[in-house]
């Protein structure tokens, strides 16, 4: 196991990590095709701070990378929704194209 993950584990069970924290964590799982960590992760994240817009488009593309379809739809319309409230238009333009993907 890296040490990378270990630290990011630790932090989380510690209660330390900030919401960037849990989206790292999500990202390692995600590294290891440890897929159903990641979601766990982002979930957990999700409840914490639904308004992190990032975590949405990355679980997104996960899970159509993962070929779990209709899960990447609901988080990237849930990004969508985030992403309009923050006025990011960036991450609109991104979450627009992984949704094109669904298609």
């Amino acid at each position: 196991m890296s040490k990378r993950l270990l630290f990011l584990e630790k932090m989380l069970a510690d209660g330390k990590a900030d919401s960037f924290g849990h989206y790292c964590l999500a990202l390692e799982y995600k590294g290891l095709s440890r897929v159903d960590d990641a979601v766990a992760t982002f979930q957990a994240l999700r409840a914490k701070d639904a308004a992190y817009v990032p975590m949405y488009l990355m679980c997104g593309t996960m899970l159509i990378d993962a070929q779990r379809p209709d899960e990447a739809r609901e988080w990237l319309l849930a990004g969508k929704e985030a992403a309009g409230r923050a006025g990011d238009s960036k991450a609109l333009g991104e979450i627009g194209d992984a949704l094109a993907r669904l298609a």
